[in-house]
């Protein structure tokens, strides 16, 4: 896996979990999915992802986005 897909699955995945979260516990965990989504927004933008480039020291191989 690139890390790009890496990337897009656990931002997808956050975006879910914090849905269920949201929707089951406290509204304030749309926060979080509030986080992520201006995350993904801003790396859109800048190029600069901080878990892109963790899971780059990590040894992943880089897509075309990251």
């Amino acid at each position: 896996m690139t890390i790009d897909r890496i990337v897009f699955a656990v931002a997808g995945s956050f975006i879910l979990i914090s849905l269920l979260l949201a929707h089951y516990y406290s509204d304030l965990w749309l926060w979080f999915t509030a986080f992520v989504g201006v995350n993904l927004l801003q790396s859109a933008f800048t190029g600069f992802c901080p878990m892109a480039m963790i899971l780059k020291k990590m040894g992943f191989k880089s897509g075309c986005a990251f």
